[in-house]
């Protein structure tokens, strides 16, 4: 059985998640695998990505991985990663296209007309790093209130139920950056990317037991 299954459907770059996941869970055996049987046996799986919704939807499915990622989203710990934190919801704005439906809302596009408290036009996509204002979870732990996290996204998730938030972002105004429900975790940016605070975020994942 393997520890941690990192879930490859061909969108982005996994090397980085990867090599994340191997420095916090150390002794334990990571596998990036598109094999639907090897997901189901993990005991944790990771779900990260990015490109389009509407590619990734396509791929995931292509790969035959929809089954097995929405009994792995009720069975197991498991993270959502950027991507992976929008394929979770019922519909994205990006392409119009329908997602896994486990959490109840939709993706929605930045305005591209946004600007800051002096007036500046704010970029869409919302690339960099932001502070991260978080509530009472394990994966928290060890991590300083208002913590910087790297971003790369042009859409963001906008949950129906308020109690599946665990952390926002500004950028102007609040959006939802991490939710959470039962067994399941998932975050708008990049922990392997976010140096100290993504990789305790990471070691907290390896160790929770929910």
């Amino acid at each position: 059985m393997v520890d941690i299954a990192i879930v490859d459907y061909g969108m982005g770059n996994l090397r980085s998640v990867e090599q994340a996941m191997r420095h916090v869970a150390e002794g334990l055996e990571v596998c990036v695998t598109d094999d639907a049987e090897t997901i189901a046996n993990s005991s944790r799986v990771v779900f990260p990505g990015q490109g389009a919704m509407p590619d990734c939807m396509r791929e995931m499915d292509a790969r035959g991985l929809r089954s097995v990622l929405l009994q792995a989203a009720k069975e197991k710990p498991f993270l959502g990663i950027c991507i992976g934190l929008q394929m979770l919801f019922e519909k994205s704005a990006e392409g119009n296209v329908e997602g896994l439906g486990i959490l109840k809302g939709e993706v929605l596009r930045f305005d591209g007309s946004m600007k800051d408290a002096h007036g500046n036009r704010l970029k869409v996509p919302h690339m960099g790093w932001n502070g991260v204002h978080h509530r009472e979870h394990p994966l928290w732990d060890g991590i300083t209130q208002d913590a910087r996290f790297y971003y790369v996204h042009s859409y963001y998730v906008a949950p129906k139920d308020s109690f599946l938030v665990q952390a926002t972002s500004d950028y102007p105004a609040p959006f939802a950056c991490a939710v959470a429900r039962d067994n399941l975790f998932a975050v708008q940016f990049h922990p392997e990317k976010s140096q100290a605070a993504g990789l305790k975020l990471l070691q907290n994942f390896v160790h929770w037991n929910p």
